[in-house]
């Protein structure tokens, strides 16, 4: 089928050359230019809100000053997984983790990610193996 006029070859941008590294964004670059001289007093305007006992200004300085968390470092044992069929206790102990509450059911859902993967590379190298073997003794 013929391309159509105007239509980017897959895989090629129309712009190869995309936005140069650091640029800004016009909109933060304008509103950088309206706050500029101005940044330290509108700070200090909203400390002193927050001193007040104003809410919202308080919400803004404490999200400045603590960003919220989005990981943290957990301290979980799994048991050891050398074979797909490890799997079933892995998982089996993440479900006792969430029940008895050393872990949140999203921290269980991460971590299951993660077994996931592991057997998936256990498998992998398990088939790369075995293939291996199988190519060895076509070959002798």
């Amino acid at each position: 089928m013929p391309k159509e006029e105007g239509q980017f070859e897959q895989g090629r941008s129309g712009n190869p050359a995309g936005r140069p590294k650091g640029a800004r964004n016009r909109a933060t670059a304008a509103l950088e230019k309206i706050l500029d001289g101005d940044a330290e007093a509108i700070l200090r305007k909203a400390v002193e809100m927050a001193k007040d006992g104003d809410p919202v200004a308080m919400r803004l300085c404490l999200d400045r000053l603590i960003p919220v968390r989005r990981d943290r470092p957990i301290t979980f044992t799994l048991p050891p997984i050398n074979k797909p069929a490890d799997l079933t206790r892995a998982t089996h102990a993440l479900m006792q983790g969430v029940a008895a509450g050393e872990i949140t059911p999203s921290e269980a859902a991460e971590l299951s990610k993660l077994v996931d993967a592991h057997v998936n590379a256990i498998k992998t190298a398990d088939l790369a193996e075995r293939l291996a073997r199988i190519e060895e003794g076509a070959l002798s």
